[in-house]
């Protein structure tokens, strides 16, 4: 199984400019979980403060009972080996052929000799679907191919955690929807922990088991996916949706004459720039047939049972759909009430204490 990350308090500036404070979250061990927000938020600092490669001024971030912030510099070296990153270009050496990329971090950390890792590397390769690519550099290749050479070198060290910085940044459609389904199959493969930071709106509905989004240098909220799915709160609402209409502005801030005047224009009928809203939670993806069973699935039955008390009423109803086996939500552009079939695990431990702490929901009421 995966490894969890606890951060206390993280709080990080660059000079007087404050990016995030007092950020407070767990993210669950062995589970997908992703970090939404607008554009300027520090979602890339976050995840480069959990692999020390920023240090944020105040707080914690303790990984595997180590806290990154305070350890020493061979402390650091050894936790980072528990990582795998997919960076948001791929981060490839121009100069090496997609086999020296993904072979770079065990020839940098392992003594393995060179047909062990070749192994490896053909494994991983052909795990994304680069199998009979491997001889190709960087420059010949499509962005996509090149977001996947890079999820190929995240993995080659058999990573317990994955960050993955906007993986779905630069695809179209359907090659996101691909790389979601590979993200989960991933996870059922290795029972890895998984931690995505993007803006893709249908990866945030359908792939994590938990959700969080910053916004205004703090975090509004973390928890189980259909606590951030269900919630009021404009900022998400609006986020969800890609609308005009909220908080959220061209830049960050928005002040209220700014708000009342766009608010004025759509009831005055002007177009709010989204979608017909979709409200509910739909069905989360499940691991391609074949494929070994998520042992997250169990586990987070488990975990939100405990906690289900002190989640909000719209949440624990759509977390007992799910316990029940039907997912059932609600797309307003069709008219009509969706119910759609889920995977029912019925050998799922009922009031099992989780194998994970829980982690506490955090949720902030933000200035409207």
């Amino acid at each position: 199984m995966g490894i969890g990350i606890q951060v206390e308090g993280l709080t990080k500036s660059f000079g007087p400019q404050r990016i995030w404070e007092d950020v407070t979250l767990e993210v669950p061990a062995g589970e997908v979980s992703v970090l939404l927000g607008p554009s300027g938020t520090g979602k890339s600092v976050f995840l480069k403060s959990l692999i020390g490669l920023l240090r944020p001024e105040r707080g914690k971030i303790i990984v595997d009972g180590t806290d990154i912030i305070q350890c020493t510099a061979k402390e650091l070296y050894e936790i980072r080996t528990l990582f795998g990153v997919m960076f948001q270009d791929g981060a490839l050496f121009g100069s090496m052929s997609l086999y020296d990329n993904t072979a770079f971090p065990l020839r940098e950390h392992t003594k393995k000799k060179e047909s062990e890792i070749r192994n490896i590397v053909m494994e991983k390769l052909d795990l994304v679907g680069l199998g009979g690519d491997e001889t190709k550099f960087p420059g010949e290749i499509s962005g996509g191919m090149r977001k996947r050479a890079g999820l190929a070198r995240s993995l080659v060290l058999d990573p317990q955690i994955i960050l993955c910085d906007e993986p779905d940044s630069g695809l179209d459609p359907v090659r996101t929807a691909y790389l979601s389904q590979l993200l989960i199959d991933i996870n059922a493969q290795i029972d890895c922990t998984i931690l995505i930071v993007t803006h893709n709106i249908n990866i945030a509905r359908t792939v994590p088991d938990n959700m969080g989004m910053l916004f205004r240098k703090h975090l509004v909220m973390f928890g189980p996916r259909e606590v951030l799915l269900t919630s009021d709160e404009p900022v998400v609402r609006q986020f969800l949706n890609g609308r005009r209409i909220g908080p959220i502005g061209m830049s960050e801030e928005k002040d209220e004459s700014t708000i009342a005047e766009e608010q004025a224009m759509f009831d005055a009928g002007h177009h709010d720039g989204g979608v017909e809203e979709i409200e509910g939670v739909p069905p989360q993806i499940q691991a391609t047939p074949g494929m070994p069973e998520r042992q997250a699935v169990a586990r987070r039955q488990a975990r939100v049972r405990e906690l289900m008390h002190t989640l909000p009423p719209a949440a624990q109803e759509a977390i007992r759909d799910d316990l029940e086996g039907t997912h059932q939500y609600h797309a307003s552009a069709f008219g009509e009430t969706v119910e759609a079939p889920r995977h029912r695990d019925d050998d799922a431990p009922t009031g099992v204490i989780p194998t994970v702490d829980s982690p506490t929901v955090e949720t902030r009421t933000l200035e409207r």
